[in-house]
């Protein structure tokens, strides 16, 4: 349900199921996460691109899999979506760089999927984003947590409440796309290539700064920053960098 393959350091991830739209399955779900685990351990990687075959991004949840959870059990729920939470957080939570290369429709859980990304970088003419769980009666839970981050609550509440479908120039509009492309894979890599020059060491610990001060009080961020300087200028990483930089001077 996934293909996978490493371009120079970049590792792309194609979500293989374009006859359903490469919509999320339990065991794509599972191969997901198991690919998260051996990226995050493999220091060859640099930065990973997630896209999806065919004309979509993902169509959300497999309609076929959800019409088996009215049979589920309290607990069976809970664990599905324990399932999905945690790729989500994993993603999320990546030491490496993530770039969603969105070619078409990412819906629902597919949004979700985008929005755990670094970076999104969306076709101008396909790609079309939005949350429709509430016109199913579902809840958009899990993934709100994730577009509340990247595009604060008002934004927020505007495509949770209405489930409206909106154009990539609209999600770029309102921050939730980086970048708009005409080809949205060829872009990805040449975004990755950029970020494939950065001092990988220095790219981790900015994810970690960046998810960790928001959390914080003023106070406790600048204790937290001062410490991560700290640790950079004592870095390998930063000593050859600033040696090469003042050498080129």
């Amino acid at each position: 349900m996934i293909k996978y393959l490493n371009e120079n350091g970049t590792e792309v991830i194609l979500l293989n199921r374009p006859e359903k739209r490469n919509a999320l399955h339990p065991e794509m779900v599972g191969q997901l996460r198991k690919k998260m685990i051996e990226i995050e351990e493999d220091d060859s990687i640099k930065v990973v691109i997630i896209a999806g075959e065919g004309n979509s991004f993902c169509a959300g949840a497999d309609l076929e899999y959800l019409n088996q959870l009215r049979g589920y059990s309290v607990t069976e729920n809970e664990n599905d979506s324990q399932s999905l939470a945690e790729l989500f957080l994993q993603i999320y939570k990546l030491s490496k760089p993530t770039i969603a290369a969105v070619n078409g429709p990412a819906i629902a859980g597919g949004c979700g999927l985008a929005s755990v990304c670094d970076f999104i970088v969306a076709n101008k003419e396909h790609a079309k984003f939005g949350y429709s769980e509430v016109k199913i009666g579902f809840l958009p839970a899990i993934v709100s947590i994730f577009l509340i981050k990247r595009v604060g609550e008002g934004i927020a509440k505007q495509l949770l409440l209405s489930g409206e479908i909106i154009e990539a120039n609209r999600a770029y509009e309102i921050g939730f796309v980086n970048y708009l492309a005409n080809n949205s894979m060829k872009d990805a890599l040449a975004l990755s290539e950029k970020l494939m020059k950065n001092s990988s060491f220095s790219m981790k610990l900015t994810k970690q700064m960046v998810h960790s001060v928001g959390n914080l009080n003023v106070d406790e961020a600048v204790d937290y920053c001062i410490r991560l300087n700290t640790i950079s200028r004592s870095a390998e990483d930063f000593k050859k960098g600033l040696e090469n930089f003042l050498n080129k001077k």
